[in-house]
């Protein structure tokens, strides 16, 4: 039988051939420029229906926001895979510039035409809802409405749009800029050598707590030593927002993430209130853990070390295979999705200097295509990640036959796909051990992403919180950040550890992000409404694929407690739902603690 090899590095030309010099990407370019003007024109011209026999003017104007929408996405997801593949590429933060401006005055022609949606007779707006093409957009048409009666007026939205490009996007491309000079030294058999941050934080995996310990002190005092600059940045990012929520009459810095992610603060706080009511089998994890590790504590950068003598690693190509071999398990959809994007080099995953830290999966709406990137070095939490983005890149594909205005999908449910995909394989991959040692090594690494979702998303949460009631007073100190930081882990830990990250405000580019805020908490409600939907899978098998994919399909066009209440019968408000999810990862623990007593 012949076996494909796969590729570590993904194709972009099938995109746009020359990368950031590209001259096919910079006529789309001016394409997507004119399509911009032509859409502003549009909705200058459009005049409010005042009957519901009056609606063909506005399906030309939805028809050009999908067109128009569509390639700016392509243009973006261009744009971030060429930033993300070589933080030294200039030409390509040149072009994020660009893709910014772009998007800009996209929103300023939207919020345009809101304008003129919240003047439309509510009685003919209801009617215009019941008929085609609007009904299958009802919930989004009704959602834009509704956010548009709750911010100022056209011309001042305008200008806070206009202001963004260079105030709070640019803040956060400063962030990505600092980042990409920051070299961070490692001695390995006598020579030094500099990592990108990206290969240092791999450091961390070690099966050498010297080695970690090494590096830790290293990755501290790089971020300490740019602290100025980056707490400068998350001082004007979190003005800048504050500034907007204070002349819209929003008090709750949650109102905004909250209403992105289409879910009530009720939910929210259930979600966190059971989480740390069942905290007390975590913190035994992670005693039990430190003397497996001789410590009588662990220390930050011990929560990520392999437990024993030896680190279990792969190569790529059996990484992809075995990840293709579990999802089979599944369903046939995913299984053919998963081998098309490996054979046709849709993942950028090379271990190599110069790619920026972390990983994402993009879309390319245009091409119907998806592109991930992550830095593979051989471990099983690599092996993860990969399974994770490929979960991402399935849920976009899931999309592929919904309306575009229909396929902006919140970070929560974003996060349940790849979630769902990492589980499968993680499970997988306890149950598939060679040996006793080697159960527990992969057991103990499925853990930690429990306490990671439990604990470190909690500290930061709980720090970005603390962050913005301060920033409302001014400008925060970079002392003062590590200090909230330092609180902040210290409480979603249950003071577990010995020694922890107070620069981790300043090392983890989530907090940087200008496009969502609080990217946090929609990974641990993704994880555990995940945990739902796997134990679904697991009681049906693969005839559960199909309606897997109805709930995928559904998750940009209603809320999250809707979506639960028609997909899995399930309300989000009450404790039932996630005190069972919680349970299921505390059985993993019980199963460590067993193997390991």
């Amino acid at each position: 039988m012949t076996i494909t090899t796969y590729e570590e590095k993904w194709d972009l030309d099938v995109f746009f051939e020359g990368g950031s010099h590209s001259p096919e990407f910079a006529v789309f370019l001016e394409g997507l420029h004119t399509q911009l003007e032509d859409f502003n024109e549009l909705v200058e011209a459009f005049s409010i229906s005042t009957t519901v026999d009056n609606k063909a003017s506005l399906v030309e104007v939805i028809n050009c926001f999908q067109s128009t929408f569509k390639k700016l996405r392509q243009a973006g997801a261009f744009v971030s895979c060429l930033t993300a593949q070589d933080t030294t590429d200039k030409r390509a933060s040149l072009l994020q510039g660009k893709i910014t401006q772009l998007s800009a005055a996209l929103t300023s022609v939207l919020t345009a035409l809101d304008q003129k949606l919240i003047k439309i007779d509510q009685d003919v707006w209801t009617g215009l809802l019941s008929e085609e093409p609007f009904s299958e957009l009802s919930y989004i048409l009704e959602e834009r409405r509704k956010r548009a009666k709750e911010k100022l007026s056209l011309e001042q939205e305008n200008l806070i749009n206009s202001l963004s490009v260079d105030g709070y996007h640019a803040w956060g491309q400063q962030y990505n800029t600092i980042v990409g000079k920051i070299k961070v030294p490692f001695e390995d058999n006598g020579e030094t050598q500099y990592l990108s941050v990206g290969q240092a934080f791999n450091k961390f995996s070690s099966s050498d707590r010297q080695v970690r310990k090494a590096m830790f002190e290293q990755w501290e005092k790089a971020w300490e030593d740019h602290t100025d600059y980056i707490g400068a940045t998350l001082n004007h990012l979190g003005g800048f927002r504050l500034g907007v929520y204070k002349a819209r009459g929003w008090e709750n810095v949650l109102d905004e993430p909250l209403d992105i992610n289409r879910m009530t603060k009720q939910t929210l706080d259930t979600m966190w209130a059971v989480i740390t009511e069942h905290k007390a089998p975590f913190v035994e994890y992670l005693n039990r853990k430190a003397k497996l590790l001789g410590q009588d504590k662990l220390s930050w950068y011990d929560l990520d070390a392999p437990i024993g003598k030896t680190e279990s690693k792969v190569t790529y190509q059996e990484g992809a295979e075995f990840i293709v071999e579990q999802f089979s398990k599944f369903g046939p959809k995913l299984t053919a999705f998963t081998k098309k994007a490996f054979e046709d080099s849709w993942i950028e995953a090379e271990d190599r200097p110069g790619k920026r830290p972390g990983g994402f999966c993009t879309s390319f709406p245009e091409s119907n295509q998806s592109r991930i990137f992550m830095t593979f070095s051989g471990t099983p939490s690599n092996v993860s990640t990969l399974a994770h983005e490929l979960g991402h890149a399935f849920h976009q594909e899931a999309m592929a036959g919904v309306h575009t205005l229909n396929r902006s999908y919140a970070m929560n449910v974003a996060e349940t796909a790849s979630t769902f995909a990492e589980m499968i394989v993680a499970d997988a991959s306890v149950k598939n051990a060679k040996n006793e040692d080697e159960r527990i090594a992969l057991l103990e690494d499925k853990i930690q992403r429990s306490v990671a979702f439990y604990m470190n998303i909690h500290a930061r949460f709980i720090f970005e919180t603390s962050f913005y009631e301060e920033r409302k007073q001014g400008i925060v100190s970079s002392e003062r950040l590590n200090e909230l930081m330092l609180k902040a882990q210290q409480e979603a830990y249950c003071g577990a550890l010995d020694e922890y990250h107070p620069q981790f405000w300043a090392s983890k580019m989530h907090f940087y992000i200008t496009g969502v805020p609080f990217y946090n908490f929609p990974y641990t409600f993704g994880y555990l409404f995940s945990m739902g939907i796997y134990a679904k899978a697991l009681e049906e098998g693969t005839d559960y694929e199909e309606k897997y994919i109805a709930l995928l399909k559904d998750t940009a066009s209603m809320t999250v407690e809707d979506l639960a209440a028609k997909h899995l019968g399930v309300d989000l408000t009450q404790r039932d739902f996630w005190e069972k999810a919680v349970k299921l990862s505390i059985k993993d623990v019980e199963e460590f603690l067993e193997a390991t007593k």
